[in-house]
């Protein structure tokens, strides 16, 4: 049943909205997050209007304290939503003017439409604040597993076989490395975000005297020099959702990253592992094998992975066959994006936890980066050294290796007379490849894991993450 029109577009209808569609149109349920942005917007949006001459310092200050004193409501969860009135702006709106006459010349000027994208641009901002600050704070975690084992060297993987050996630290150096990309990411997205939509109207601005840039001024939308910003065109600034994607696709490359990290996390926990025994804290058990000890953190860890990436692909499809300028459609680009921003930050958390409680097994990395095949490449070095082409020297440690395997004894152990018939260039000083130190010293290039490397990179770190 048709209830009576709408208080805040009601007047070109003789009924308002069947119940029914108010269930299915309302977004208060999840757009109230942004009562802080949205009461700020507008306190930006008053102050220009008093600064214009549109409303008096009366006004400005009536409206100002109204908002103020709702905000407290909401974070003291003694506000009343109604899904009624839609979403976060038009609650706000009907309650500020319920106690302040003035407010009802609030939205002069402005449209929903700029509304929320002025709101959705302060969110951002603050969202990728937060998200860089649990990235750091991940990063220190992962930084301090590394310095209290900078001596432990374990076999590196290809095709999840052992490859060559690297220190544990380099290793876990490359996580850095990865989420130092995704805080840039978010860098980037914030300063995209660091533009005022504020003045745009619903799609051709207005034919008020309003000031633009006084608006941003007052909402922090400005350069590294105080300029302000603002966007230049009315109708991309209400249409645009390039920020909610390029969020979302920071989002999901955090959770790739973090999946990886995980799954490293998994194997290394494992019984043919064991190089790590992870925190109780981040683990479960079994409901029928009292032996288990689960890393259900790591595997979710893996899961949500595919949440974000799905969170991403719901907003590339929601915006690609929209035309200009604002549809209804884009009311669902916000639960993507709330979603994205919580399962990120609850996923650095837990690593940053899983890594503090983490307790590394020296015996077995010690164990495993013992085998000496692990430095069957440096043999083909010595080789190198001695004036063979690489091809070569390669085929003839592959005949070394088949050799060990036939003899069943290991690559070290061979005989140095079956190592000259395979080739006359190795001398008696062959077996000094196997020196597990003098091979990790001779990785002395920007990038590889030997000692000198490794304690630059310490250096570098603890100096990018203060």
């Amino acid at each position: 049943m048709a209830k009576k029109a709408q208080a805040t577009w009601g007047g070109r209808f003789s009924a308002g909205p069947a119940e029914l569609m108010l269930r299915f149109s309302e977004s208060v349920s999840f757009d109230a997050r942004l009562a802080p942005f949205d009461i700020q917007g507008s306190k930006g949006h008053s102050a220009m209007l008093a600064h214009v001459g549109i409303i008096t310092r009366k006004e400005r200050d009536a409206i100002h304290a109204g908002l103020d004193a709702i905000l407290a409501e909401i974070q003291a969860g003694q506000f009343t939503w109604s899904t009624q009135l839609e979403d976060v702006h038009m609650n706000i709106e009907q309650a500020l003017t319920k106690r302040v006459p003035a407010a009802a010349k609030l939205h002069t000027a402005r449209s929903r439409n700029d509304q929320v994208a002025t709101d959705m641009r302060l969110y951002f901002k603050a969202a990728c604040t937060d998200l860089v600050q649990r990235l750091d704070a991940a990063q220190r975690a992962i930084l301090a597993v590394a310095g209290t084992h900078a001596d432990i060297l374990i076999p590196g993987y290809t095709h999840l076989q052992r490859a060559q050996p690297v220190f544990f630290a380099h290793h876990l150096f490359a996580y850095l490395e990865m989420l130092q990309r995704d805080a840039e990411r978010f860098a980037v997205v914030q300063d995209h975000a660091n533009w005022c939509p504020l003045g745009s109207g619903a799609i051709a601005g207005t034919t008020l005297p309003i000031d633009r840039e006084f608006s941003a001024k007052a909402l922090g939308f400005v350069d590294a020099r105080g300029r302000p910003r603002v966007t230049q065109n009315s109708m991309d600034a209400v249409s645009d959702r390039d920020l909610h994607i390029e969020f979302a696709s920071a989002c999901a490359l955090v959770g790739v990253h973090l999946s990886r990290i995980a799954e490293d996390l998994i194997l290394w926990a494992s019984q043919e592992f064991k190089f790590v025994e992870l925190p109780d804290a981040f683990c479960t058990g079994s409901s029928l094998m009292p032996q288990k000890k689960n890393p259900d953190s790591m595997e979710l860890t893996r899961g949500k992975s595919a949440r974000l990436q799905g969170n991403l692909h719901t907003l590339l499809t929601l915006a690609k066959g929209l035309p200009l300028t604002y549809n209804r459609d884009l009311q669902e680009d916000k639960p993507p994006v709330f979603d994205s921003h919580d399962q990120t930050a609850i996923l650095l958390d837990v690593l940053a936890g899983t890594f503090a409680g983490m307790t590394v097994r020296r015996e077995r990395c010690a164990a495993a980066v013992g085998d000496p095949a692990l430095l069957a490449t440096d043999l083909a070095d010595y080789l190198v050294r001695a004036g063979v082409p690489f091809r070569e020297a390669h085929h003839a440690v592959g005949a070394l290796v088949r050799l060990a395997e036939e003899n069943k004894v290991l690559l070290d152990q061979l005989s140095h007379d079956d190592v000259s018939k395979v080739h006359p260039k190795f001398g008696p000083d062959w077996a000094d490849c196997f020196d597990l130190p003098k091979a990790m010293a001779r990785r002395r290039g920007a990038g590889m894991p030997g000692p000198a490397q490794l304690k630059r990179q310490f250096a570098r770190w603890k100096k990018l993450l203060g």
